[in-house]
């Protein structure tokens, strides 16, 4: 079964993309993200899946 949600190590390894840029697909809000409690930071599974989805929409 699938996490609904994903860490950043998680997220990283799915999109085969370091930290830094993990961290700024975030700030520039093209990955959504969620905090959980005071300093989880988490990105839904379906955020990354729509982020996919637009990659792929724009490479055609």
């Amino acid at each position: 079964m699938t996490p609904e949600l994903l860490t950043v190590p998680q997220a990283m390894a799915t999109l085969q993309v370091s930290r830094w840029t993990l961290y700024n697909l975030i700030r520039s809000g093209e990955l959504g993200s969620v905090i959980v409690g005071v300093r989880c930071r988490r990105i839904p599974q379906a955020a990354l899946s729509d982020y996919v989805t637009r990659l792929c929409e724009e490479a055609v």
